[in-house]
């Protein structure tokens, strides 16, 4: 009896992978058509400049986060030479992002109610952690930026 009950536990967690690696890929083909109509949209612009700004919009929309989770977590330190844009998304209601130094102190404190997108610039070089509080799911993009030099 025991032996029984053990082996339908097991088929049920069998069925239970398929059943989660054919929404996976759903979810990816899913994407990967949405990412072709938007790259469609783009090439079918006449003017370069206008062609330029929505391949830049299709790429923010479609990379991979560098960050993504739920509730709260730590990264580990990561060091960047150039300027980067902090872009941040929030599902949920309340999402606090903390931007920290080497020794952990906080250089800048980042927040979106009610879910959303935003981003910072992280101008100077240096080594860097986030420290993320959301009452939900979030994903973070670290990107590589110019900063526009003023003509003063």
């Amino acid at each position: 009896m025991v032996v029984r009950t053990i082996g339908n536990s097991i088929w049920v967690l069998y069925f239970v992978m398929l059943i989660s690696i054919e929404q996976a890929s759903a979810n990816q083909n899913n994407r990967s058509e949405k990412a072709a109509q938007a790259l469609q949209t783009c090439y079918a612009l006449a003017d370069p400049k206008e062609r330029l700004a929505c391949y830049d919009k299709a790429a923010q929309r479609f990379v991979k986060p560098t960050y993504k989770g739920r509730l709260g977590m730590v990264t580990e330190p990561f060091n960047l030479k150039t300027p980067h844009r902090l872009r941040f998304r929030s599902y949920g209601v309340i999402f606090v992002l903390y931007l920290r130094d080497e020794q952990g102190r906080v250089l800048q404190n980042l927040h979106i109610g009610g879910g959303g997108e935003d981003e910072y610039v992280i101008k100077e070089p240096g080594t860097y952690s986030l420290k993320i509080h959301g009452s939900a799911r979030w994903e973070i993009w670290l990107e590589p930026t110019k900063i526009k030099k003023s003509k003063i």
